[in-house]
């Protein structure tokens, strides 16, 4: 708790200094995301992407006609999927889904074009914090039978995963005179998230590419 109340006054701060400059917009987006792990263990396969969500809330303070600040609150669905873990006679291929609270704070260069649109491209410091995660299993027997079987895993130290993530957003895309934007991004996990009970062995870093609609005021 005390880390989320140190990020969200780091990021008020923030837009308070910025609101001086100028009046302070709002938006929304949500879309697709294409999560995978950065993973450098031995006893898995290399991590593959999966899909999962975003959406988030965020503010948008201009410091320039071009600079602006935006902190926001997101919900952020991550994870990756693991092929080929052996045990015994059984392969398995295991899906990882987790879900984060993230709390970004991007810079934003906003580019006006001809009409009333802007490109704008972006970068920020976030940090996270785990929700809920789920191991799905799909086991492939010996005699070529399938299983499939799901469990629920709690985030800590001593857990599956770490319930803390810092990282980098990288965005960019297209803001309509509307208001509404199209837009890319990509999350770089700095944090090695493994847990003690997490099933292979080395580092584990969030990774995820991410594409959306937004709407901004």
């Amino acid at each position: 708790m005390k880390k989320i109340l140190l990020t969200l006054g780091a990021a008020f701060l923030l837009t308070a200094g910025a609101y001086a400059q100028g009046g302070l917009g709002y938006g929304l987006k949500a879309g697709v995301n294409i999560p995978s792990y950065s993973y450098g263990g031995s006893d898995l396969s290399d991590s593959k992407s999966t899909v999962n969500f975003h959406v988030t809330g965020y503010l948008d303070a201009p410091v320039t006609s071009n600079f602006y600040i935006q902190p926001g609150v997101s919900l952020q669905g991550k994870g990756a999927k693991f092929a080929d873990y052996k045990v015994g006679e059984s392969t398995y291929e295991l899906k990882q889904n987790t879900m984060w609270l993230e709390v970004p704070v991007n810079f934003v260069l906003k580019f006006p074009t001809a009409g009333e649109g802007k490109f704008f491209v972006g970068a920020g410091p976030y940090v996270s914090f785990g929700l809920s995660g789920k191991n799905k299993f799909d086991r492939t027997n010996g005699d070529g039978t399938t299983t499939l079987s799901d469990r629920e895993f709690k985030f800590g130290k001593d857990e599956t995963l770490k319930g803390t993530d810092f990282g980098v957003n990288f965005l960019a895309g297209y803001q309509l005179g509307s208001g509404i934007s199209i837009n890319a991004g990509y999350g770089l996990g700095l944090t090695n998230i493994a847990g003690s009970k997490f099933i292979g062995s080395g580092d584990v870093k969030n990774r995820v590419w991410s594409v959306g609609l937004g709407f901004g005021i």
